[in-house]
């Protein structure tokens, strides 16, 4: 599809710069917002309604928050092709909602690192369900918009004004690349301080 309308975000975020901006833009033009943590924390102490994403899994999270987002009802609804009625028909089947909206960015492992925090702590640092959710959603751009970084905020803002809160291919495939440079980053960072400890 060309123009996706977004009626369905899930937000999950360690820099909070411009959430609040993002969220309450969504909560005006009808978007149901759901998120998790100190995300859903921030989104809940500006007066918003959200969702906590253990409604959505029918699972706590748990693990220290190590598995909060990990499961089917989440990964589905990321994953699913709008435009193939046995993606629509599963959905359908499993009573899973689809996302149209992923605004995702990872824990703060460059910070963890110029912090010299014994590996322990830098392990905690990793993020997993993130990388995950921004992937899943990169994949399938042709049916979600994916949002890395506070940095992309203005411009999706402006994009879903423009055009009746629908975007365009084009915008989500350009979101979909700076999603996939960011993962790819992160993982490096990764690799290469397991490689040095």
């Amino acid at each position: 599809m060309n123009l996706l309308p977004i009626q369905r975000a899930l937000l999950s975020v360690t820099h909070k710069e411009e959430l609040i901006k993002l969220a309450t833009f969504l909560y005006e033009h009808k978007v149901e917002l759901i998120s998790t943590g100190g995300t859903l924390t921030t989104i809940k102490n500006a007066g918003l309604p959200v969702t906590p994403v253990s409604e959505v899994t029918g699972f706590p999270e748990i693990l220290d928050g190590r598995v909060k987002t990990l499961h089917p009802n989440v990964h589905a609804g990321i994953l699913a092709n709008k435009d193939l009625p046995d993606h629509i028909s599963t959905l359908q089947k499993f009573n899973i909602k689809a996302f149209d909206l992923i605004c995702v960015n990872l824990y703060d492992f460059e910070k963890a690192l110029s912090q010299k925090l014994p590996i322990a702590d830098m392990i905690e640092s990793i993020d997993i369900g993130g990388p995950a959710m921004l992937r899943a959603a990169a994949k399938n751009f042709h049916s979600i918009l994916v949002l890395p970084d506070p940095k992309e905020y203005g411009e999706a803002i402006k994009e879903m004004k423009n055009q009746n809160m629908q975007v365009s291919l084009s915008f989500r495939q350009k979101m979909a690349e700076q999603t996939f440079k960011k993962t790819a980053t992160y993982d490096l960072s990764i690799a290469t301080y397991l490689n040095q400890a």
